[in-house]
């Protein structure tokens, strides 16, 4: 190993211990980057690495709030600006039990890598609380958004700070964080929350964003690959959220046919191919469990969760697309995959694959559509959300798709050069990474010691 990444990566595990999900991004990037490296010796007495590495801001705060009953509730909540080296941070907002500050680095740090792919001027950031919206009323969900948005104004703008949706932050979260800001700031800044609702300046297309983002991307990689594509080919998709819902609709689109979907208790396997006009009444309209698909479609399989390796990647598929969490493919859902005879895995997810499982594709030679590239459609239509609010413009949903399609390309292209540049051949998990630390050493050398 390079002896400037491996002391980089040295320093940063003693500095912090207790954060497994941030190392393991950090370690991800930094392995993968040594030949660009090697050919800068100037970057170690410039301390690029160490800057990398180290947010700008981190911004830990409480919010009380008050529940149906009339008790205080209160929650820890996070915002990590990351880097602003080439735009404003900007990166989404995740309501979840299972948020802390290793998680909100990780996603920080995978996020300004996934904004300098986009070629948009937008840097990084994340954010969140460990508040869990299930089972809450929509009068507590709005409690908590503008107990939240009050600490949060303070460090935000639009162009400052942008935060988004995530994980349990839907339009309707951001409905109520967005008025909780006009009300304090006494200003419509429509640039500084995307994810917004149509009927206050949001972006048609900012839905599907992530998930047709995806899509294309995998396209894209396939076609590099022996000229193939999705048309025939069996598909498994994890999760049951924005992503995967619009993920399935576009794969579909493209002649893939999706078989299963899941949530967090376990999934659905229909080999007739999903009925996804069902799963978005389930899960967006009643917000209810993936099991009552077979409540219609009593010939469908339903395989409960029981560990850690959740029963999707059991079963038989030619392309994996995990868009459910962080680290929801370990290295035996992997061989499980392989043994199945996988030949592409796309990442919807923030880091769905651990270190184990992607180093176990790459040396089985799965193709692997990483989460930096594959899923920065959701960030790239944010970024199009904030053009069309400064100019005070709409476009149609056809030219915000046209435009999402034409980035996700470009990404594709910048994994693939920097692999092959780099002698890495089709491992895109490696062309991500140099190509997105190519762009942002340069901005680092530029504004100088900041």
């Amino acid at each position: 190993m390079n002896k400037y990444v491996e002391r980089v990566l040295e320093e940063t595990k003693k500095k912090n211990p207790n954060e497994p999900e941030y190392l393991q991004a950090v370690e991800e990037v930094l392995t993968s980057i040594e030949p660009v490296v090697e050919k800068h010796k100037e970057f170690e007495q410039l301390g690029i690495l160490e800057r990398m590495v180290e947010p700008e801001r981190i911004i830990t705060f409480r919010v009380s709030w008050v529940d149906d009953k009339g008790q205080v509730q209160v929650n820890r909540a996070f915002r990590v600006q990351y880097s602003s080296l080439i735009g404003p941070y900007k990166g989404g907002l995740r309501l979840h039990p299972t948020v802390n500050q290793s998680i909100m680095k990780f996603l920080g740090f995978e996020q300004i890598f996934k904004n300098a792919l986009t070629g948009l001027p937008i840097g990084g950031g994340k954010g969140g609380s460990d508040f869990d919206p299930k089972g809450k009323s929509d009068r507590e969900i709005m409690a908590f958004c503008q107990a939240f948005m009050t600490e949060l104004q303070r460090h935000i703008g639009q162009d400052v700070d942008v935060p988004a949706g995530d994980i349990g932050t839907g339009a309707r979260e951001i409905g109520y964080m967005f008025g909780q800001f006009k009300r304090i700031r006494n200003a419509y800044e429509g640039g500084v929350l995307t994810g917004k609702g149509l009927s206050y300046g949001g972006s048609l297309a900012r839905t599907e964003a992530t998930g047709f983002g995806l899509s294309y991307f995998m396209r894209e990689m396939l076609k590099a690959n022996g000229n193939q594509s999705f048309a025939g080919k069996t598909v498994t998709i994890s999760g049951s959220g924005n992503v995967a819902i619009y993920a399935c609709q576009k794969v579909t689109e493209l002649g893939g046919k999706v078989v299963a979907l899941s949530d967090s208790n376990g999934c659905i396997y229909d080999e007739n191919g999903i009925d996804l006009d069902l799963v978005k009444e389930i899960k967006e309209v009643k917000r209810g469990r993936i099991k009552e698909y077979l409540d219609v479609h009593k010939d469908a399989k339903y395989m409960e969760r029981t560990d850690e390796d959740s029963p999707i990647w059991t079963i038989k598929t030619d392309i994996a697309l995990p868009c459910a969490t962080q680290n929801e493919v370990t290295l035996n859902s992997a061989k499980k995959l392989v043994e199945n005879g996988v030949i592409a895995v796309g990442e919807g997810a923030n880091m769905p694959c651990t270190k184990e499982a992607t180093e176990y594709f790459l040396e089985k030679g799965v193709l692997v559509g990483p989460a930096k590239a594959a899923n920065a459609g959701g960030v790239a239509t944010s970024a199009i959300e904030m053009s069309q609010n400064s100019m005070r413009y709409y476009y149609t949903f056809e030219e915000v798709d046209k435009k999402l399609d034409g980035i996700m390309t470009n990404i594709f292209k910048a994994c693939k050069d920097s692999a092959e540049e780099y002698g890495f051949g089709n491992n895109y998990v490696a062309g991500a990474n140099i190509a997105a630390f190519s762009k942002l050493s340069e901005a680092m050398k530029a504004q100088g010691v900041v």
